[in-house]
């Protein structure tokens, strides 16, 4: 090697890990905002790795790319429908969508559909309201909007503190707490290239015929597959690799015969693929697969997590787990939870929001440690109660074992 060379070689070595390093940070932004405006400090790296961006996930995960000078859209589809742990939330410690709240977003996004570049909230209220009134289909599935109470101002507002999040709508001036109390209104700017491209299916919802939730869902998202061996294989690796990425687990037991064999035989070429591109790392256990954020930035709910909520989570998922090598297959009563919940409530009360001490928020509590555990796939809610499903025996917590030697205090001592 000559002594040019060497140089020449660390250079296109740095050069290429720097294009890595973007490739990643890319994708990762990518897979937690599909919906992407020029505006965002990752825009610059999506817009110079779209075309690596657009190869890999054609090829790995099926999802369309779509970027221009405004906005960067991913078209995700997600590997299971009938998910609902993870509902939308405007803000991080809001509560999640409820029904009428994506119902209202829907409305909402119709109505901006007509309106100018400028309109203010309560104008967009009139516009649902009138909507609502007029919709006979709305009416018999008994959606209601009026705005005469504040709950319905309060769900308008999420709608609109959403839109906000999603860049789909700027904030001129006003407020929405303002709104909620009727003291005032907000304006809003209305970024109509991001408006175009919030619908993402495969297919217009208005050309399906189905009637069922069920059956529309799976008409708008339908990705037809030839009739041959490697278009079968390609569709199944899609959704395998959309579990890996979406979800917090990938369960054996959740997989039809075909994917348990495809995933069984190229586990190691899907994982490397998504390790190389991503960043994340692969945890495989005898039951199935996690993939683990050690950065954290491409992830929406973790554990354990800071805050009265993260502590509580963390640890119910302990006494579930304590719960599951105990009684295995069978639930755990929600009164047991909320018992529990109470309990840890008295123990950290120096640590926790002073509202989480007051018995009157227990169930509260917990419940939405139990909606986080559902969402993290480490429970099953039922009837009966919350079935741990064997990840969450990671969080489990065993005495600690010391040798009489390693005792730190005599025990004999006055």
């Amino acid at each position: 090697m000559s002594t040019v060379d060497a140089p020449v070689s660390e250079l296109r070595e740095q050069l290429e890990a720097a294009e890595r390093h973007e490739f990643r940070l890319a994708l990762r932004t990518l897979l937690m905002r599909p919906l992407l405006p020029a505006t965002d400090d990752a825009f610059p790296a999506v817009r110079r790795q779209a075309t690596a961006l657009r190869d890999w996930l054609a090829s790995e995960t099926g999802w369309i790319l779509h970027v221009d000078r405004s906005h960067a859209r991913l078209r995700k589809t997600p590997a299971r429908l009938t998910d609902g742990t993870r509902g939308a939330r405007a803000r991080p410690g809001d509560p999640p969508f409820s029904r009428r709240r994506y119902v209202l977003l829907c409305l909402a996004l119709a109505a901006l559909e007509g309106e100018e570049r400028q309109t203010a909230l309560g104008r967009l209220a009139e516009r649902i309201v009138g909507s609502v009134a007029a919709d006979e289909q709305l009416a018999a599935a008994g959606v209601r909007f009026t705005l005469e109470t504040r709950d319905e101002r309060r769900d308008l507002v999420a709608v609109a503190r959403l839109l906000l999040a999603l860049k789909v709508l700027r904030r001129v001036d006003g407020d929405e707490a303002a709104y909620v109390t009727g003291a005032g209104d907000a304006l809003y700017a209305v970024d109509r290239a991001a408006l175009a491209a919030m619908l993402a299916t495969r297919r217009p919802p208005t050309t399906v015929d189905a009637v069922h939730l069920d059956d529309r869902l799976a008409a708008i998202t339908e990705e037809p597959v030839p009739d041959t061996t490697d278009a079968r294989n390609r569709a199944i690796r899609h959704r395998l690799t959309r579990r890996l990425l979406d979800d917090a687990v990938l369960a054996y037991d959740e997989l039809d015969d075909a994917e348990l064999a495809y995933l069984t035989s190229q586990r190691a070429r899907i994982l490397g693929a998504i390790t190389e591109a991503t960043g994340l790392v692969p945890e495989i256990r005898a039951e199935g697969i996690a993939l683990l954020d050690d950065r954290g930035d491409a992830t929406d709910l973790r554990i354990p997590e800071e805050g009265t909520d993260g502590h509580l989570t963390l640890l119910l998922a302990e006494h579930l787990a304590r719960a599951l090598r105990a009684r295995p297959g069978t639930p755990v009563p929600f009164h047991e939870l909320e018992a529990h919940t109470a309990e840890l409530a008295v123990r950290h009360a120096a640590h926790w929001r002073k509202d989480a001490t007051d018995p009157a928020n227990g169930p509260t509590l917990t419940a939405d440690a139990v909606g986080r555990l559902a969402a993290l796939d480490l429970v099953v809610v039922t009837d009966a109660g919350v079935l741990p499903r064997p990840p969450i025996a990671r969080y489990a917590v065993d005495e600690p074992l010391l040798p009489p030697s390693l005792q730190l205090f005599d025990q004999d001592a006055p």
